[in-house]
């Protein structure tokens, strides 16, 4: 039963995926077209930079005020956590029913 669990979390973290791979190259798009600065930052080929990734995760688009990036940066987000999470309980429940008997 865990591991069915842990195939149920895996099919959670493709559905974070899909959805980072929809949301954050719009949002990547939009820093380069607008926000000359923080494109900067991250250089060329910044979808997965760690850098552009921590900036991601740390909400680092809300300081720009833009309201259209934190439309797109939010769910990019929100994807991105899915899928960590996702994988990471998937992990966990794997590793549950490798160490229970």
């Amino acid at each position: 039963m865990l591991l069915f669990f842990a195939l149920c979390f895996v099919g959670v973290a493709i559905a974070g995926a899909s959805a980072f791979v929809i949301f954050w190259p719009l949002t990547l798009v939009h820093v380069r077209d607008r926000h000359a600065g923080t494109a900067a930052d991250f250089g060329s080929g910044a979808f997965l930079d760690p850098r552009a990734l921590r900036w991601l995760l740390a909400g680092g688009y809300r300081a720009c005020g833009d309201r259209s990036l934190s439309g797109l940066a939010t769910p990019a987000r929100i994807a991105l956590l899915t899928l960590i999470s996702g994988l990471a309980m998937a992990g966990v429940l794997w590793l549950a029913s490798e160490l229970i008997p």
